[in-house]
């Protein structure tokens, strides 16, 4: 048995899945469908070809007019006990490499650099050497006043992570940023703990270094299987979210990968994507309604 998740960024009207669910039938054995919060988010149950199914709900729903997401997964480990996530672009809404570069008076520069290397056309280690090069000398004030100024929790973060968090699961942070962001964030969402890039710094100044190794693909890929190791967990019940090429490894290994609002390699890749709802979402994608998300 399959479901597939729909989570509207606005609404969804009964008559469209019932029409979606008509398009199905063909090849589809559809069970039933329910709200999951009526007008938003709705499941349906089905035996079928997940492949199929796909191609007919994202060309229905995943449209500018109906604005829904589609996540279609095995019922059974539905609820996950792991969560492995991104921070940049993903947790938070901005890169905050480029927003230290803004500083600097560079971030047209490193930005470039950065949406290169997140689509995957750039060495990641590489390109986070030579961007941290260029920001030699920036004082390390810039950092607090950065995390301050700019930095602020993408939609639905916190409700995805404590709710997790309240019903068991587990929650890592796991960034090719740096630490000085990373643990902060980490704490404010309610992550148990955080992995991350560290910026060297002497006599108050960045140093345009980074500690090796550097936290990369490979680092967030044996993150998530470590997690499972000492959960004592299968695959199944982890998911893992981000937006960059440097996720595509862990993405590709939970149980539930998703690619959220993430780089065309990313997203072509990933059994889940999100493009139009919020990490709520992802609540919604394990069956649970907004009556028991935890949001304080």
């Amino acid at each position: 048995m399959f479901i597939a998740t729909l989570i509207a960024a606005e609404s969804i009207a009964e008559r469209d899945i019932s029409d979606a669910v008509g398009k199905m039938a063909p090849l589809c054995e559809v069970a039933d469908w329910n709200w999951i919060d009526e007008g938003r988010a709705a499941d349906i149950f089905f035996n079928a070809d997940p492949e199929y199914a796909s191609g007919v709900l994202h060309g229905y729903f995943a449209t500018p007019e109906h604005r829904t997401d589609v996540v279609i997964q095995p019922a059974i480990h539905r609820q996950k006990r792991l969560l492995v996530a991104d921070m940049d672009s993903t947790m938070i809404t901005v890169e905050c490499i480029d927003e230290l570069a803004d500083y600097a008076g560079i971030k047209d520069q490193v930005a470039e650099v950065t949406e290169r290397a997140m689509r995957g056309e750039l060495d990641f280690a590489a390109a986070l050497d030579a961007r941290v090069a260029l920001l030699e000398g920036l004082d390390e004030g810039v950092i607090a006043r950065c995390l301050a100024e700019r930095v602020t929790l993408m939609a639905g973060a916190r409700a995805l992570v404590r709710t997790m968090k309240a019903r068991g699961g587990h929650a890592i942070l796991v960034s090719g940023g740096f630490t000085r962001f990373a643990e902060p964030v980490a704490a404010e969402i309610g992550f148990d703990r955080a992995i991350a890039n560290v910026l060297e710094i002497a006599n108050g100044k960045l140093t345009g270094t980074v500690r090796k190794p550097i936290v990369g693909s490979h680092t967030k890929e044996q993150t998530l299987l470590a997690a499972l190791d000492e959960l004592g967990i299968g695959a199944a019940e982890s998911m893992a979210v981000g937006d960059g090429a440097n996720d595509l490894a862990m993405i590709r290994r939970a149980g539930l990968g998703v690619a959220y609002r993430a780089k065309p390699i990313v997203a072509g890749a990933a059994a889940a994507r999100v493009d139009y709802g919020d990490l709520t979402a992802l609540l919604y994608a394990q069956g649970i309604s907004s009556a028991h998300w935890i949001t304080a």
